[in-house]
């Protein structure tokens, strides 16, 4: 595999991880949001990623990484008997988003260490890149 290919790889998963990184931050804005019914209360979302192999030239094998697209989480969104709210409905209720905010920022420090991972693959492939160029001049 060349460093081109592994630049591609880890490139790819760090837009992956940006994407991670922008809906945990979009599911911890709302994790309090509050709603009149479920149907309009926030649901906590997930993206759903998937390796993608192909062949590039010279017969050698590229991957990356592709968001396939963010869904909303199945989780019931949480039901309060709160009759004083104006957002109640006629039995009283107000609906609460299904966001868990602990799972969300371990979600966030896994995501965050994922993005540093790559980009030190990034570093590293550019220094070995620069090392091998150093090699030619000696040459």
């Amino acid at each position: 595999m060349g460093f081109r290919e592994i630049a591609q790889i880890a490139g790819s998963a760090m837009t992956a991880q940006t994407t991670r990184l922008n809906t945990v931050a979009s599911n911890l804005a709302n994790a309090g949001a509050a709603a009149s019914s479920e149907q309009e209360a926030y649901k906590a979302r997930k993206p759903v990623f998937a390796a993608v192999m192909g062949q590039s030239s010279l017969e050698s094998y590229a991957a990356r990484v592709q968001v396939l697209d963010v869904v909303e989480t199945t989780e019931p969104v949480r039901k309060m008997y709160e009759p004083e709210n104006p957002l109640a409905d006629a039995t009283g209720h107000v609906y609460y988003s299904n966001v868990n905010t602990v799972a969300e920022m371990t979600d966030m420090m896994s995501a965050s260490r994922a993005f540093e991972t790559n980009a030190e693959v990034l570093g590293r492939v550019r220094s070995m890149q620069q090392s091998l160029l150093k090699l030619g001049e000696q040459a």
